[in-house]
């Protein structure tokens, strides 16, 4: 048996849509009696919907960059904490203010404040039937079980110098992963490779091979982790190709070559 794990955005999901050769070459992989299933930055209620409204069957998800695991029936396994008083002072540096909004991700909902021109929290939540809940950013202490915090920036530059500010300030704390012009803070230690170790003691796969296909930033843990069967789609940066074995036209077609 072999693990398949893709990265959603920008990889499983491209143009705004996924492919019918990804969604074969999912078929055939867990057909072949082989696991399959998403690592990303999103939100575990946003992204199952997705998949299935695109045909693609999975046998796990880890999302919220391993922050939280569920299982195919979307029952959660594990989910990870960001201690409140943290998420109240990360909230009030000026880096984080300039975001366009405060998405704190919970296992059955989001909670968005601090919202402007560009969130598209909101509008996903509704397309998807997800649940967001307004909230101030008063509220942030009060706030149940916290796994992520997502900002929203109109430049990349933005995001990846707020996740060099956080990294440096907060570190004992949490994680702050830059993916375009978004911004993903976990608990510390939590990545997507760690989702995946931990994926495998949970479902007993302990002895399966791990394939890995992604194309940002917040990939790269994986892609170093499981370096021998790492892989990036063709529209990746050249940054993040050059920690690859190899590039494909999409996941269908790095499925279809590992079988």
């Amino acid at each position: 048996m072999k693990i398949a794990a893709s990265d959603y955005d920008g990889t499983l999901f491209r143009n705004e849509t996924i492919s019918e050769d990804d969604v074969r070459g999912v078929h055939a992989w867990r057909k072949a009696g082989h696991k399959f299933g998403p690592v990303s930055g999103r939100d575990l209620g946003m992204l199952t919907p997705q998949l299935k409204h695109y045909g693609i069957e999975f046998d796990y998800a880890v999302c919220n960059n391993g922050a939280i695991i569920c299982d195919k029936n979307g029952d959660v396994l594990f989910e990870g904490q960001i201690k409140p008083e943290i998420l109240k002072a990360v909230s009030e540096e000026p880096c984080v203010q300039a975001s366009f909004h405060f998405a704190f991700s919970a296992k059955d909902r989001t909670y968005l404040c601090h919202e402007s021109e560009g969130s598209w929290i909101m509008r996903e939540g509704k397309e998807w039937d997800f649940p967001v809940i307004y909230i101030e950013e008063n509220d942030i202490l009060s706030l149940p079980q916290i796994h992520q915090f997502s900002l929203g920036f109109e430049d990349p530059a933005d995001s990846q110098a707020a996740a060099d500010v956080l990294n440096a300030k907060y570190g004992e704390y949490l994680h702050a992963y830059p993916n375009r012009c978004s911004l993903d803070i976990t608990p510390p230690g939590i990545s997507k490779s760690s989702g995946i170790e931990h994926l495998k003691q949970l479902m007993g796969w302990q002895g399966a091979d791990v394939y890995v296909i992604g194309d940002e930033v917040n990939d790269l843990p994986m892609l170093e982790a499981y370096h021998d069967h790492g892989y990036v789609v063709d529209t990746a940066r050249d940054v993040i190709k050059a920690q690859a074995v190899a590039s494909y036209a999409g996941v269908g077609a790095m499925l279809e070559a590992n079988l």
